[in-house]
């Protein structure tokens, strides 16, 4: 009798012992995976801040590009386009319609790339501009010798940031294609406002074979090329070609998300 009790004296320390040492190991167990998800997250986390302060380092480097190499340029145009325009005026010869043009081209385009650098020095994406500045690029395209007109369907209403800008930069690069490429050409702008969708539509009557060589001509990431980048970076759709009818298009599908 006393050897069976002493016995499962014997059972029950073990099972204790047995239990105790699972669940130190249990725990220790536990520390360590804690420990490696530290670790993990550390690493994680440097890896991004090594990427945020190189994409920094690169958008610090190309304002610095862009400012040395564009704004004297852009400068003399407009300094040019002014004194001829003041001497034409000063003689009592009236300016040409191109040469104003030029002059707020000049104007312009140093607007956008002081937009542009104050962009790539901050981390806003917001250049400042959006439809609401379409009637003044549709200004700008009719004193350069183009006819556009821009008709508008559906609800106008306010956009998200990054659709309004898109839609904007796809007009002014779809119209810039259209002057330097469809020859003699008119050109149409059309807005329609979906309940889910943006739909934007640039038609030419012009040449369209010229037009469809233009991205192969053009620096990486402008014309064409470019318009997709955007498109697809909101998750549209792009169609650009030439028309059975003749002349260009360019149709855009732009993503309605709410504003946050």
């Amino acid at each position: 009798m006393r050897t069976e009790r002493g016995w499962r004296r014997v059972y029950a320390t073990g099972w204790v012992v047995s239990a105790g040492i699972t669940l130190v190991a249990f725990r220790m167990w536990q520390l360590h995976l804690h420990e490696v998800e530290q670790r993990a997250e550390e690493a994680e986390r440097t890896r991004d801040e090594v990427a945020g302060r190189r994409a920094v380092e690169e958008r610090l480097r190309i304002a610095r590009e862009l400012h040395d190499s564009l704004t004297h340029s852009i400068s003399v145009v407009q300094v040019q386009a002014g004194v001829a325009v003041h001497l034409a005026r000063k003689r009592g010869e009236e300016v040409s319609p191109a040469l104003l043009a030029i002059a707020e081209a000049g104007a312009d385009a140093a607007r956008e790339l002081r937009a542009t650098l104050g962009v790539l020095r901050s981390h806003d994406e917001d250049d400042g501009s959006g439809l609401d500045r379409l009637p003044d690029l549709m200004g700008r395209t009719r004193s350069a010798g183009l006819p556009a007109s821009v008709t508008v369907t559906g609800t106008p209403r306010p956009l998200p940031r990054d659709v309004d800008q898109a839609a904007y930069r796809i007009v002014q690069e779809a119209l810039t294609n259209v002057t330097r490429h469809a020859g003699q050409a008119s050109a149409t702008v059309h807005l329609c406002y979906g309940p889910d969708a943006l739909t934007v539509q640039v038609d030419d009557d012009g040449t369209a074979a010229s037009q469809t060589a233009a991205p192969q001509t053009a620096a990486p990431g402008l014309g064409l090329i470019g318009m997709r980048e955007r498109v697809s970076s909101l998750g549209g759709l792009l169609q650009a070609g030439p028309r059975q009818s003749g002349g260009f298009r360019v149709r855009a599908e732009l993503p309605l998300r709410a504003s946050s």
